[in-house]
Parts: C-alpha cells; sequence; structure tokens
C-alpha cells in the first residue's frame, strides 16, 4: 500500500505538470495567433482578364515599384514571387488578395484617387496606386 503522503505528492506534482503544459501549450497558441493577418478584410477576386497598365512584383518584402500611376479603369497587376508569402491589402478594402508565394493579383481601379495598400503580415511593405480622372 502507498503511503498517503506519498500518493498525495505525486498527484501534485501530476497536477503541475499537466499546468505548466496547459499554459505552454496556451502561450503558444497566443504567439501564433499574433502572426495571424488581424482583422484582414475579406477577399476580393482578381480581376485576371484585365490587361495591366501598371505591374507591382511582390518579393523580399518589398513592393516594386511602392508607387504607380494609372488612370481610371486601368488596371494593376502584382506579381508575388519568393519564399514568404505576401499579399496587398487596400487601407479601404477595395483591393485584397491571398497570401501567395507565386501568382499574381490584378484588381481594375475605376475611380480616381489615391489607394494606399499593404501587407497583412509585412506591414513595413507599403504602396500606392494613384488614380487619374480619365480624360473625355
Amino acid at each position: 500500500m502507498i503511503p498517503e503522503a506519498v500518493r498525495t505528492r505525486s498527484l501534485s506534482r501530476r497536477r503541475l505538470i499537466s499546468g505548466f503544459a496547459g499554459i505552454v501549450g496556451l502561450g503558444a497558441t497566443v504567439s501564433l495567433a499574433g502572426c495571424a493577418p488581424a482583422g484582414k478584410p475579406e477577399l476580393v477576386p482578381s480581376d485576371d482578364e484585365a490587361q495591366a497598365a501598371a505591374t507591382v512584383r511582390a518579393f523580399d518584402n518589398a513592393y516594386d515599384p511602392p508607387e504607380v500611376e494609372i488612370t481610371a479603369n486601368q488596371a494593376v497587376r502584382w506579381d508575388f514571387s519568393g519564399p514568404a508569402e505576401h499579399d496587398v491589402v487596400a487601407d479601404d478594402g477595395s483591393f485584397v488578395s491571398a497570401l501567395q508565394t507565386e501568382g499574381s493579383y490584378t484588381h481594375v481601379f475605376t475611380e480616381p484617387g489615391e489607394y494606399p495598400y499593404d501587407c497583412s503580415v509585412h506591414p513595413e511593405m507599403t504602396g500606392v496606386v494613384r488614380v487619374r480622372a480619365a480624360t473625355p
């Protein structure tokens, strides 16, 4: 028969280890959740059939060129390459691509204005699309 003090100590140790494992698991979950894009707007489908008036390359945590200027009713295409996932997310949510390591995303801009955007997982990646009014 196991003495009561030994059995209690063994149960306490087991509870301590279980509690510690739970805290570590919770910490890992919270840490990984911090890597996910928080509050990313709903995806906006790519206008793949549109001819691009400007092309931006997304790679190595940068957009090249970071700023483009087009006329209303023209499109911009973003080409993705490299080992890290990137996307384009307009500040106003008017264009939002999926995260991807390769491929492209195209958006037709119908209204004049400035459209700042960034990468949802690399906030240092920023760009701007400037859209001029179409001349009649």
